[in-house]
């Protein structure tokens, strides 16, 4: 079901981790942003348009995880964009002949059966130099940068104050980071480069959890940053996404945790940093 948070915006979000379909109306039709993950959800998107009379006109994904570059053949032939370096990443897993194995092992199972990987990854990248999304519709501005995944990209719709974070500033998934030398320093810049649009956004979509609004968007920041710094410094987060406060259902966020912590420490014994 599509729930409207702000002037020609509107969000669908699956059932399963709480992703964030961010739906943009245009002049000829609508812009998609990570169009979902289950095939009766984006069945029941692409319905919910038709029924608005509003097909689609363009799609984007945030980032190449694989929550991120889904698509129905019911949402149409519209060009998906997403930035260079998410394209190619794309390009490079599916140019291995056991693309779709690889993909099909990131399912949560509960979903496997019920995700469609035919229109899988099929991203066009835009220059690195592109400023907007090209569509017919309100401005979009790409805000790229290296936190969490290869070439991810916040989007600011400028006329209505909304910004879709992608992986960022969620209420339910603490920062998680990307697999690179300098993680920590990607993610802060990545912080640093949304953090510098803040005054422009009245309403928040982040790729997973609840609608954040006003000054909920420096909060959600500010709390990102810290928990980035307590990794960073080797310290245990107060985190409300983590522990006895988390939501119910997402306690495995902790294992995410875990897994980050651990995976820093052994960096720094390597380093001869730790200590």
């Amino acid at each position: 079901m599509l729930k409207q948070v702000a002037e020609g915006v509107l969000v669908h979000q699956s059932e399963l981790i709480q992703n964030n379909t961010a739906v943009v109306l245009g002049r000829d039709g609508v812009l998609l942003i990570d169009a979902g993950i289950t095939g009766d959800e984006m069945a029941c998107l692409a319905n919910d348009l038709r029924e608005l009379g509003q097909p689609v006109a363009a799609g984007f994904s945030t980032h190449p995880d694989w929550d991120h570059v889904l698509w129905h053949a019911e949402l149409g032939e519209a060009p998906r964009y997403g930035t260079a370096r998410c394209a190619a990443y794309m390009e490079d897993l599916l140019s291995n002949a056991d693309w779709r194995a690889r993909a099909a092992e990131a399912l949560p199972p509960e979903i496997a059966e019920e995700t469609p990987l035919d229109l899988f990854g099929l991203i066009t990248g835009l220059p690195a130099d592109t400023a907007h999304i090209p569509w017919d519709g309100p401005k979009v501005r790409i805000i790229e940068h290296p936190a969490h995944a290869p070439g991810h990209a916040a989007l600011l719709i400028e006329e209505r104050g909304v910004l879709a974070a992608g992986d960022m500033l969620s209420d339910v998934l603490i920062p998680m980071l990307d697999d690179t030398t300098n993680p920590i320093e990607n993610y802060l810049v990545g912080l640093s480069l949304i953090e510098g649009v803040a005054d422009d956004v009245d309403v928040l979509i982040p790729g997973h959890g609840s609608i954040a609004r006003a000054d909920e968007v420096r909060t959600r920041i500010d709390q990102d940053r810290a928990y980035v710094h307590a990794l960073r410094d080797g310290r245990a987060p107060s985190d409300p996404r983590l522990g006895p406060s988390a939501k119910p259902g997402w306690e495995w966020v902790d294992d995410i945790h875990e897994g980050q912590r651990r995976r820093l420490a052994q960096g720094s014994e390597r380093d001869g940093t730790s200590g």
